[in-house]
């Protein structure tokens, strides 16, 4: 069944959506990986910039719309979360340093975004990101009003992207502002890293144990691999355009427990910690492997050692061990998550597989494999063939044929569950970065 229904849908979206694998040599020359770039932009700017620019951006109220229909019907006006919100403000800019024809219009929707983060979403009273604002402008919920790691990286990272295409001071500003309080109160200087809630001296710290209404699963007494890595790569934005000392300082303190602590052999991230970096048991979670891969090897390059061997060895392990126990044997697609080992056992600690094909993990397991066939192509087809295969899919299955985006979820069985297109944690920054990084890099690779 789930052959047949590939075999429809790779029929019903034209070649154009993608590269045929037949298309591409075993040993890649200049012109597959050019041909294959020109799918990737085609992708960028039909499925994902297409459908969220201009349709997002709130002219009213400020800020972006992130509830879409599967349709991409817009929903009645509800929270705007950091996340969302500021991950749409650095796709904007980043697209616009990709772009330099389209500048000035994606210039226009980051400083749209960032004026939203700097007037709204950060919380006037008490310093730091509010998780989500409602649309009466302040927090509807309890959780809402938390300032999260989480969140606290989200908009360093996309201030910081902003100013790096702006060059607008008040960008840089609201990045430096965001560092300085997340800092201060939610840097562990005993045990290093970062604690999950910020609170500040006026207010009650959640009780030990309890998960605080934590969007991200951690216990308010826990550290998370989620928040580190995305703080990790808020920092090394931050540092590219701030190069301060105490910033360099956090940047290789986040690069070093993210390599050293939350990385373990044979090739996977530990989820869960207690504040000094104890680890609790859970899943392996497939997309936040192979994304991290990526993230280490750009923090190692901010920080001045591109060919680390160590950073090197931990991200193609985490590559490695993806297509061991990760990758879907048939379509090549990524799992979202499952057993370390990829054994299925029983048990009150079991770990079952969840096959279905979400669309952020295809997105970075897409950008690391073409990372690794770069790096190291020389020695071994492994990682092109894979990156081939991967495109097929998303190309092919991931792309919504009838209504146009990026499906949120593929079952395990191929079908469609006709999901919505956008909400708080499903948007275009994951999917639009990997096709940003994986078009330059194939153009790259091809000698331009």
């Amino acid at each position: 069944m789930i052959l047949k229904r590939f075999q429809i849908v790779a029929s019903a979206v034209a070649f154009s959506a993608g590269v045929a694998s037949s298309a591409v040599n075993a040993t890649p020359v200049a012109a597959d990986y050019l041909r294959m770039a020109a799918a990737v932009e085609s992708n960028l700017r039909q499925h994902i910039l297409g459908h969220w620019y201009p349709a997002s951006v709130d002219t009213e109220k400020g800020g972006f719309f992130q509830d879409f229909t599967e349709d991409w019907t817009r929903s009645p006006r509800g929270t705007k979360g950091v996340v969302c919100q500021s991950r749409l403000t650095w796709t904007a800019a980043a697209f616009a340093m990709h772009a330099p024809a389209e500048a000035e219009t994606y210039l226009a929707h980051a400083r749209h975004g960032l004026k939203f983060l700097s007037d709204h979403q950060w919380d006037a009273k008490h310093g730091g990101f509010f998780w989500g604002i409602g649309p009466t402008g302040k927090p509807p919920t309890p959780t809402d009003a938390q300032r999260l790691a989480y969140g606290s990286a989200f908009g360093m990272y996309a201030a910081a992207t902003t100013y790096k295409a702006t060059q607008d001071p008040a960008a840089l500003e609201l990045a430096k502002k965001a560092f300085l309080w997340f800092d201060g109160q939610s840097h562990d200087a005993k045990n290093g890293g970062y604690l999950e809630v910020a609170v500040t001296s006026d207010e009650t710290p959640p009780p030990p144990g309890e998960p605080a209404t934590n969007p991200i699963g951690a216990k308010a007494d826990e550290k998370s691999m989620n928040s580190s890595i995305h703080i990790l790569e808020a920092l090394t934005a931050l540092y590219g355009v701030w190069p301060d000392p105490v910033v360099k300082s956090r940047l290789n303190e986040m690069f070093e427990i993210t390599r050293d602590k939350i990385y373990a052999d044979p090739g996977y991230l530990r989820l869960y910690f207690t504040v000094d970096w104890k680890p609790r048991v859970t899943e392996d979670s497939y997309g936040h492997d192979v994304e991290t891969a990526f993230l280490l090897v750009e923090a190692a390059t901010a920080l001045g050692m591109p060919e680390d061997a160590k950073t090197w060895r931990a991200a193609r392990n985490l590559i490695d061990h993806a297509l061991k126990v990760g990758a879907d044997p048939v379509t090549g697609a990524l799992y979202d998550s499952g057993p370390v080992d990829g054994i299925e056992t029983g048990g009150p600690e079991a770990v079952a597989y969840k096959k279905e094909k979400i669309w952020w993990v295809e997105a970075e397991w897409l950008n690391a494999l073409l990372l690794m066939h770069e790096k190291f192509g020389a020695e071994t087809p492994i990682y092109w063939d894979a990156f081939v295969k991967e495109w097929d899919w998303i190309s092919n299955h991931q792309v919504d044929a009838v209504h146009g985006g990026w499906l949120k979820t593929v079952n395990a069985d191929g079908s469609n569950p006709h999901e919505i297109k956008g909400d708080g944690w499903t948007e275009c920054y994951h999917q639009g970065r990997a096709m940003m990084e994986v078009s330059e890099r194939l153009k790259k690779l091809a000698g331009q």
